[in-house]
């Protein structure tokens, strides 16, 4: 069953022109400063002019600054009549658990590994390494590889600095991978959390934190500039700006069960849930190509 993105939200948004009529919200947790909110806003808003954006119970202008955003109802309000504004329309992809496609990626996993050794979320190492034990950690890809025909059609390749020849879409590379513990995975995957690059890789986080990482920041270990297999910080701001729009846009993008005990109808719950077609083109993509997680 889909989870409800808006569900427990504190903070709600409106166009000036439609006051009862909320375009979108979110749930705040200590992550979230007032820059922080209006960066996102900048993600979701269309203006031809610039635009403020007010707290209705107070009245007062918002900055950005690093206070915490206060839970409430914000008024968006062009500071032109002539302004045109509205929420964007740029689509945001069904997302499922990443999976390896097998034999294409086992490059990936092991250079990702190599590169990283520990969750570069949490900062936990991975003390069995030398033994080339790996359980618990995932690789995951920023990009997911079910979506590698929009990755190929709208250019992403063109980010990757080390393809492997001109056939190499570069949806592999480990410069689209980081490395995590595999709960904190599926979290990245569900668009849980993303990790804003134009903030000083500082990790979002969109729903409740149970794990304590909103705030802290990306682990340098995956991001050394003198590394030619860094990840790439566009597609980080791709996944941050995928984050926004699944998570605060309108009621939010459907949030999809991952886990489908022996016995569960798996079909049929996809099949009856939101976004069927598009989740079931993602799964099938995913299953028909490889089983195990990355």
């Amino acid at each position: 069953m889909a989870r409800t993105r808006a569900r427990g939200r504190d903070v709600h948004f409106y166009l000036f022109s439609e006051p009862d009529k909320a375009i979108g919200g979110m749930k705040l947790n200590p992550s979230i400063t007032e820059k922080v909110f209006l960066s996102m806003l900048d993600i979701l808003i269309v203006a031809s002019g610039p635009y403020r954006v007010t707290l209705r119970s107070t009245g007062v202008d918002l900055m950005r600054t690093g206070n915490a955003l206060n839970p409430g109802h914000y008024d968006i309000r062009p500071y032109s009549r002539k302004c045109t504004i509205f929420i964007t329309d740029e689509p945001c992809i069904t997302r499922i658990l990443s999976r390896t496609i097998t034999g294409r990626d086992d490059f990936f996993r092991a250079r990702v590994r190599e590169r990283d050794g520990k969750c570069v979320i949490t900062g936990i190492v991975n003390t069995e390494a030398d033994v080339n034990e790996w359980r618990g950690f995932h690789t995951a890809h920023i990009f997911p590889l079910s979506s590698e025909e929009y990755w190929v059609q709208n250019g992403f390749s063109r980010w990757i600095t080390n393809r492997a020849g001109d056939h190499d879409t570069g949806i592999n590379s480990c410069q689209n991978g980081l490395l995590m513990l595999s709960n904190i995975h599926e979290k990245f995957d569900g668009f849980d959390f993303s990790i804003d690059p134009d903030d000083g890789y500082k990790i979002i986080c969109f729903d409740k934190d149970p794990f304590k990482i909103g705030g802290s920041i990306l682990d340098p270990i995956c991001r050394d500039p003198n590394d030619g297999g860094a990840v790439r910080e566009e597609l980080l701001r791709w996944h941050f700006r995928q984050a926004v729009l699944a998570n605060m846009r309108g009621a939010g993008e459907p949030s999809f069960e991952m886990d489908f005990p022996p016995g569960t109808d798996m079909m049929g719950e996809i099949l009856g849930g939101p976004g069927a077609a598009k989740r079931m083109e993602a799964e099938l993509f995913s299953r028909l190509n490889g089983v195990p997680f990355t």
